[in-house]
């Protein structure tokens, strides 16, 4: 985990399509004309699904639903045809119309979709059944022949919008959906990548289109519908594949050789349907589960080949969302490729896999966007779906491998799904989101933590809350931004979170942390994250402002003891001095007016700098030993002119005459020698004489000792006595972390 400045260009800032510029509000003008592009494609949108509609409603239809039942033709359940009601239960043979033609009726003539026919032979009878009673509706009237000789002329009608059936208007609503969401992708932010999703969204949304006019109410479908739909949705299909692997060649960012790559997956796209339709392709079906399977898979590969790159936990997320949809789809095809000519097999289950498989497909691509924001009920939905996918599926292996009947079958793939969504729900959850809480008792510990810290050391405010962050989060890097951030937000698609920390609204520099690859790259940031930063970072500012008036408190009362010790005590030992009896006591007092003086602009003074608080130490002590006919060795070095606080120099100061005052009157020293170091933050101190004392281990530590013990342990450092060879005492001050407020910048 490192912490570094923010480069331009750098791939935390590739916000997600659906994320605002980092800072900085789009001009009006460009998300003017946006909004007037999207009105205009949501009544493109609307208008074209209702040119279908109208299409579809006025194609003649015959409003009779067949039942199918094991081993017996299909008969009649329900239908609003008047000439009909008395036939319900009874299984019809033919329809024709007046000019001779007719069509058989049969369990195929109920399968709407010759995509997922397995058998060529099958699909291409599918197909010539369903465009020979498109033919025989066109006539109108239409005779329904039953056995037993049973002939009814009845009139096939417009099906109308009423016709279109329940399922048809979800379906035209979802696919409305997923167009206005690639269309709102590709216009918040115009990139290569966001226009290869808007392909995949078309393409999908083209596919409910499909579906939806092929679970229209009753018989007979539009004409030459039945013709155009294995193709279109072969192609759909594998355009959907190609364009998945082309995204994942750009996004989460872009990979060598991306172009060979993408041109790779959109191979089959070309050959197949070419060789499909010049009928020099046998098991179709076959060949194009088989093409969108190795899509699949280079997309896994290609995902995990930028997962390694950069770990990215978008590209975590997109290749475990890739392993459950590459999962679910393989064993739908198994499932599929095991019911094909299997005898009982009800076509209404299969054809319900395939529906539930797009649905589970298509909730994915939507969610996809707003993988950092809170959609539980689109995730909800996605794996609701899933496991209905999965326990079709398995519906379908039960019958075609076990050979159980349909109940048995369809009970225990519903018991066996159902088991596995409770199981391993908030599991999967977790790992396809990466969903993970923080606990409040590990936020608060650590919050707790840090505003104690803040407290010792305010000027460490923005080390410490990058530090807790990096605790709370813990992202593989921190980068260092010098801007002001309006709030915390997710960008990057949830790749990173940008935390303001200090405004510049005061005069200083602004900062903004931001925080890539939570959990190490396992894990998206989400709003809730956002919010959790902002609250923290709130709190600790609290204590910040908190600990900033309690210092201004201390620094007015400071004043005032400064003042009135000028002015009160200062008065005094100035009459004292003119009226002593004696030079040495008139000496005495002098020198302590001259501490009085050096203590009150000490407390005067709001901060330090290093250079002139140790020329004034010299000074004084220079003058205390000049007096006392005691020699001062003095060395100071220090990398940089740091500013002490108040706290800091009054220790210091406090520290150093206390060392040299126990030289002079317990030591009876001829020499005093201090050295004072600080090199980056470690501050050394020593006071070393040659006066009487020793062994400092047996010392009964009074008040002296005591407040040097206490000042030096206020500045979060230690000290320790020894003995001095060949005689005397040495002092010894370490603090390794001595903080200052240039500290923090």
């Amino acid at each position: 985990m490192t912490e570094r400045p923010a480069v331009p260009g750098d791939s935390s800032f590739a916000h997600s399509a659906l994320e605002p510029t980092l800072g900085a509000d789009l001009p009006p003008r460009w998300v003017g004309w946006r909004r007037q592009v999207l009105a205009l494609l949501t009544v493109l949108g609307c208008l074209g699904l209702l040119a279908l509609m109208r299409w579809v409603a006025a194609s003649p239809s015959l409003d009779v639903v067949l039942l199918t039942s094991t081993g017996a033709p299909p008969s009649v359940l329900t239908t609003s045809v008047p000439a009909l009601e008395t036939m319900i239960g009874r299984a019809p043979v033919a329809l024709r119309n007046a000019d001779g033609r007719e069509v058989m009726v049969d369990a195929l003539l109920m399968e709407r979709s010759p995509r997922w026919q397995v058998d060529d032979a099958v699909r291409a009878r599918l197909v010539a059944q369903q465009e020979a009673l498109a033919e025989v509706l066109e006539g109108r009237e239409v005779f329904v022949e039953f056995r037993n000789g049973i002939e009814l002329p009845v009139l096939a009608r417009p099906r109308g919008f009423e016709g279109l059936g329940l399922l048809f208007w979800p379906l035209a609503a979802l696919a409305l959906a997923v167009y206005l969401v690639g269309a709102v992708v590709l216009l918040a932010r115009p990139q290569g990548r966001n226009v290869v999703y808007l392909v995949v969204m078309l393409c999908q949304a083209a596919t409910l289109l499909f579906i939806a006019v092929g679970s229209v109410r009753g018989l007979g479908l539009p004409a030459g519908f039945a013709t155009v739909e294995p193709l279109a949705r072969m192609v759909l299909d594998l355009m959907v594949g190609a364009a998945v692997l082309h995204a994942f060649t750009l996004h989460p960012r872009p990979l060598p050789h991306r172009q060979a790559i993408a041109a790779a997956g959109w191979l089959p796209v070309v050959v197949l349907p070419v060789l499909a339709q010049g009928g020099a392709l046998n098991h179709v079906w076959w060949w194009t589960q088989g093409a969108l399977l190795a899509q699949g898979v280079a997309a896994l590969a290609t995902i995990s080949w930028s997962y390694r790159i950069e770990a990215n936990p978008f590209a975590a997320v997109l290749r475990r969302l890739g392993l459950i949809t590459f999962g679910s789809f393989a064993l739908v095809t198994l499932g599929m490729a095991a019911a094909a000519g299997t005898p009982g097999t009800p076509g209404t289950v299969a054809a319900a896999g395939t529906l539930i498989w797009t649905l589970f497909f298509t909730s994915l691509l939507l969610l996809v966007p707003f993988l950092s924001r809170s959609r539980m009920a689109l995730r909800e939905l996605a794996m609701l779906a899933g496991i209905s996918t999965i326990a079709v599926s398995l519906d379908l292996l039960f019958v075609a491998l076990f050979s159980l009947g349909q109940f048995t079958s369809l009970t225990l793939a519903v018991f066996l799904a159902l088991g596995a969504y409770a199981g391993a729900r908030q599991w999967i959850l977790n790992q396809t989101i990466g969903s993970e809480v923080l606990t409040t008792e590990r936020t608060f510990e650590q919050l707790y933590r840090v505003a104690r810290e803040l407290q010792k050391q305010p000027a460490r405010y923005s080390t410490l809350v990058a530090e807790l962050l990096r605790e709370l989060f813990e992202p593989l890097e921190v980068l260092r931004l010098e801007r002001d951030s309006p709030r915390a937000s997710v960008v990057g698609g949830g790749a990173a979170l940008v935390v303001p920390v200090r405004s510049g609204r005061g005069g200083g520099r602004p900062l903004s942390l931001v925080l890539r690859f939570a959990r190490r790259g396992q894990r998206l940031f989400s709003r809730d994250d956002a919010r959790l930063a902002e609250r923290v970072v709130d709190q600790l500012k609290r204590a910040v402002a908190y600990d900033q008036a309690v210092e201004r408190g201390r620094n007015e009362e400071r004043l005032r003891i400064a003042q009135d010790l000028h002015d009160d005590i200062g008065a005094r030992l100035l009459t004292l001095m003119y009226q002593a009896q004696t030079p040495e006591m008139e000496d005495y007092i002098r020198h302590t007016l001259l501490d009085l003086k050096t203590l009150t602009r000490g407390l005067a003074a709001a901060s330090h700098r290093l250079s002139h608080a140790s020329a004034e130490w010299k000074a004084d002590l220079t003058q205390r030993l000049t007096a006392a006919q005691v020699q001062l060795g003095w060395s100071v070095e220090f990398d940089r002119d740091v500013r002490l606080t108040v706290v800091q120099w009054s220790a210091l100061t406090r520290v150093i005459r206390e060392l040299v005052t126990n030289s002079l009157y317990h030591g009876h020293a001829s020499r005093v020698d201090l050295q004072m170091a600080l090199h980056g933050t470690r501050l050394t101190l020593a006071v070393s004489d040659d006066g009487d004392g020793r062994a400092p281990e047996g010392w009964a530590h009074g008040l002296g000792l005591g407040g040097v013990r206490k000042r030096v342990k206020l500045l979060g450092g230690e000290v320790r006595w020894r003995e001095n060879g060949p005689r005397g005492i040495v002092c010894e001050v370490l603090v390794p972390d001595f903080q200052t407020p240039d500290e923090d910048g």
